[in-house]
C-alpha cells in the first residue's frame, strides 16, 4: 500500500491535457522544482494498452482497474491506496470495467 498524497505543493501543472483513446483516458502533466514529472488521470470503462519509456510508478487514486503487464500472462487487480511500477521500455494493459480509475502516474529514475 502507498500512502497518496492529496494535494501538490509549488508545482507548474500544464493546462494542455494528455488525450488518448478518443478521450477515454486523460490526464495533467505536473512539474515538481527538483525536476520530477508525474501525471494525475483518470480512464474511463475499457482496455487500453500503454508502451514506456521511462520507468513508472503507477498509483491508484479510486477506483480499480486490471492490469497486465508487457510479456506477462498474469493480470493483478488494483484499487485504491495501491500501485504498480512498469518498467522503463516496456509496457502494460490497463482495464477498467465499471465507473473511473483516478491515477497518479510517477516517472522515475
Amino acid at each position: 500500500m502507498s500512502s497518496l498524497p492529496v494535494q501538490f505543493a509549488g508545482v507548474t501543472v500544464v493546462t494542455k491535457a494528455n488525450v488518448y483513446f478518443d478521450g477515454n483516458v486523460v490526464s495533467h502533466t505536473v512539474l515538481f522544482t527538483d525536476a520530477a514529472k508525474k501525471t494525475l488521470g483518470l480512464i474511463r470503462p475499457g482496455s487500453y494498452y500503454f508502451g514506456t519509456a521511462a520507468a513508472e510508478r503507477m498509483e491508484i487514486v479510486a477506483g480499480e482497474c486490471v492490469v497486465t503487464q508487457k510479456d506477462s500472462k498474469e493480470s493483478k487487480t488494483y484499487g485504491a491506496g495501491t500501485y504498480f511500477d512498469v518498467p522503463a521500455n516496456s509496457g502494460f494493459t490497463i482495464a477498467v470495467s465499471s465507473g473511473l480509475c483516478e491515477y497518479i502516474c510517477s516517472f522515475l529514475p
